[in-house]
């Protein structure tokens, strides 16, 4: 596998795809970002983390039209975007840090549209965690101390924002097959064997 191999993955909530992303990121020794990304893109732009932490993966609609309109584009944050709102700073810095930290190596990189960032990146894997309603409610509700049905709830409402940040901030639709390299059901393999496939594919696939 190419050192500068770059797995982005997309996750249903509930699916275990932030534990699989840090498995990879072990197997690989590569470095891991999920929250994490909030905190290098907080040091990269001068944002408080908190304010990142506050509008992480929540759409906006005046941003996709700055983008579209090549007003602010991906990797030429100039002058003019000192005086975006507070909703496209976030967006942008964390694409940046994206874009930078991918440029510095392999890495395995959770959410937030990293693989519509990283789209153009020769060695990047894209993959897509989901699993059955039942299985995700059963695996909240037991790290979260909570009823099935408020596992049900918070599930619901989780993927609802994802999909709406990811659909409307790319070009893509969220959790549909053709939004990615690779898509795996976790409920049906498990955790370990999702890590062993996604190493094996990225052992496969050709740069682009």
């Amino acid at each position: 596998m190419n050192r500068n191999t770059v797995i982005t993955i997309g996750r249903q909530f509930g699916s275990g795809g932030r534990e699989i992303g840090r498995k990879l990121a072990e197997q690989l020794d590569v470095p891991f970002y999920d929250k994490e990304l909030l905190i290098q893109a907080a040091k990269d732009s001068g944002l408080a983390p908190e304010v990142l932490e506050n509008y992480d993966e929540v759409p906006t609609n005046s941003l996709l039209y700055s983008l579209s309109m090549g007003a602010y584009s991906m990797g030429n944050m100039n002058a003019a975007s000192l005086n975006l709102p507070l909703h496209h700073k976030v967006f942008l810095a964390q694409f940046e840090t994206i874009k930078r930290l991918a440029q510095q190596g392999g890495c395995v990189i959770v959410g937030r549209c990293a693989d519509y960032a990283l789209m153009k990146h020769p060695h990047l894997v894209s993959v897509f965690i989901y699993a059955d309603m039942k299985k995700r409610a059963d695996r909240v509700a037991k790290y979260e101390n909570i009823s099935a049905k408020e596992a049900e709830d918070r599930l619901l409402k989780a993927d609802k924002k994802r999909a709406n940040y990811y659909n409307f901030f790319s070009n893509k639709k969220w959790g549909a097959a053709e939004s990615y390299h690779l898509c795996i059901n976790s409920g049906i393999i498990g955790v370990d064997n999702a890590v062993k496939l996604i190493l094996d594919f990225a052992q496969m696939k050709e740069p682009v």
